[in-house]
């Protein structure tokens, strides 16, 4: 008896050597990079990079690893295998020169489970689908949107809600995002829904504290680790699972929103995107990713995009032009001498105001609100920069590595608004400035987001000085997720006198 319990323990234990060894042997084989491949830092056995990665700056970990394996390399990421691109070159080669070798998106645990399988909204779909919904959000876009002066008139309206709420503030200290992302949501409400929120309305509240956890938690260290160990993540406790919870409560009051539409829909005259689509939905008979789920999806979308990277993109600007004081005086100074003090900002100021508009171009550079873009997907066996790409390899443009390009900016660490003017003081564009990303994939409300910063931003410092507490510098580290945000900060507004 006992010779047989011992014979079948050496079975068992040779079993699992055998086991052991044929799934180190499958992940070698698995992990073996085709002849050319771009080069990476080594990585651990199914594991791959993903504990290489810093948690809290992965944008600038990944920028630096380019320093040693070139602007373009590969890491590994569970058992997928991921090629970043970085630097201005190179980026601009992937999405504008083989723009069309890299539209698609590739497939993605955490996304598939947000989305439940279906047509995957506007950011994350591709083929027909993906080309018919971005055709049509950028059509409802410009016709509720920027094309129509009537959104400008809405947009210096909500400026002066704005204004209000930080004047309530009476000269103490406050923290100014939870009134910017009011102010900013509204503007996608009003394009989406046809309508704007009272700042103290609770469902409206509740929709932005979901966004803003979203949009964290998206980029963070935990949807990394679920992307590259989803069997085992699922099952798990953790943050990540607040963004299921939180896109749950989002499609939630979004799809009450296209409820009360359906009540007085009047298919002659669409008052907002949601009308616009259940109209189309009825032309398509459900084709093409006009479904009801689709639209929830689709709004989900419009809302990260359209409410986060701006809100965000002026709390830096308050950072920088705080730290920065003598910048600001030459914003008021140039908004005094151009509108005054008490007229109403217009797009149409901005050839008018070159400082103010090179202020607002810096910070979008140095706040690099999306500092690592959206994962694309190679088309077919490619080459891009000397190294060959097999079909299906995943692609991420760092734009980081382009905003803060040693070779295209004269100080690229340094807020420096003279990156945007000539000799003459006047506004010049520069190619190498990506916070919209750029290609087939950029950004698609960009027309509106400019309208909404500037006209923002100039209100603003046209009726306050900003400040902080005395002594204090604010840090412009950030906190990044899929967008990056200031650390908390306090600032005051004093009411400048007319």
């Amino acid at each position: 008896m006992w010779l047989h319990d011992l014979f079948l323990q050496l079975d068992l234990r040779g079993l699992l050597i055998f086991t052991s060894a044929l799934l180190l042997v499958m992940c070698f084989l698995n992990e073996k990079d085709p002849p050319n491949f771009p080069p990476g830092p080594p990585s651990l056995p199914l594991l791959g990079n993903v504990f290489s990665i810093e948690s809290q700056q992965p944008h600038i970990y990944l920028t630096k690893l380019a320093d040693v394996y070139g602007n373009v390399f590969c890491i590994r990421l569970g058992r997928h295998k991921t090629v970043f691109v970085t630097g201005w070159r190179m980026v601009k080669e992937a999405i504008v020169t083989q723009a069309d070798n890299f539209v698609d998106r590739p497939y993605s645990p955490m996304v598939t489970r947000i989305y439940s399988g279906n047509s995957a909204g506007l950011f994350f779909s591709n083929g027909g689908i993906w080309k018919r919904q971005r055709r049509f959000a950028m059509a409802k876009l410009r016709t509720f949107g920027r094309a129509e002066s009537s959104m400008e008139q809405r947009i210096c309206e909500e400026s002066h809600y704005l204004q209000e709420a930080m004047e309530k503030e009476t000269g103490e200290p406050f923290d100014p995002v939870p009134l910017l992302n009011n102010a900013v949501a509204n503007i996608i409400c009003q394009i989406v829904f046809g309508r704007r929120f009272d700042y103290s309305d609770r469902n409206f509240q509740s929709m932005l504290r979901n966004l803003t956890e979203m949009a964290y938690l998206e980029g963070s260290v935990w949807a990394l680790l679920y992307d590259s160990f989803p069997a085992l993540m699922k099952h798990l406790p953790g943050p990540h699972n607040g963004i299921f919870s939180n896109s749950k409560c989002l499609e939630a009051s979004i799809r009450a929103e296209v409820e009360r539409h359906k009540l007085d829909l009047d298919p002659g005259n669409p008052r907002d995107y949601v009308d616009a689509f259940l109209i189309e939905k009825h032309k398509q008979n459900g084709e093409l990713g006009f479904d009801d789920e689709n639209l929830v999806l689709c709004c989900l979308d419009l809302f990260l995009a359209g409410s986060e990277t701006t809100s965000k993109t002026l709390q830096w600007g308050l950072v920088y032009l705080i730290n920065n004081p003598h910048i600001q005086g030459k914003v008021h100074a140039e908004i005094d001498a151009v509108i005054g003090p008490t007229l109403q900002p217009s797009v149409a100021d901005r050839p008018n105001l070159p400082y103010s508009d090179a202020v607002i171009h810096e910070i979008q550079r140095m706040g690099n609100i999306v500092p690592l873009n959206g994962l694309r997907m190679a088309a077919k066996d490619l080459m891009l920069g000397g190294y060959f790409i097999p079909k299906g390899t995943s692609v991420m443009p760092n734009l980081t590595s382009v905003l803060f390009d040693k070779n295209e900016w004269e100080t690229p660490d340094t807020f420096n608004p003279k990156h945007f003017l000539d000799a003459n003081g006047k506004f010049v564009k520069r190619e190498a400035f990506l916070p919209f990303s750029a290609g087939r994939r950029a950004c698609l409300g960009e027309g509106l987001a400019k309208m909404e910063l500037f006209l923002f931003f100039i209100s603003l410092f046209q009726r306050f000085t900003f400040s902080t507490l005395d002594g204090v510098e604010l840090r412009t580290e950030g906190i990044t997720g899929a967008t990056r945000s200031p650390l908390p900060f306090k600032i005051y507004a004093k009411v400048r006198q007319t």
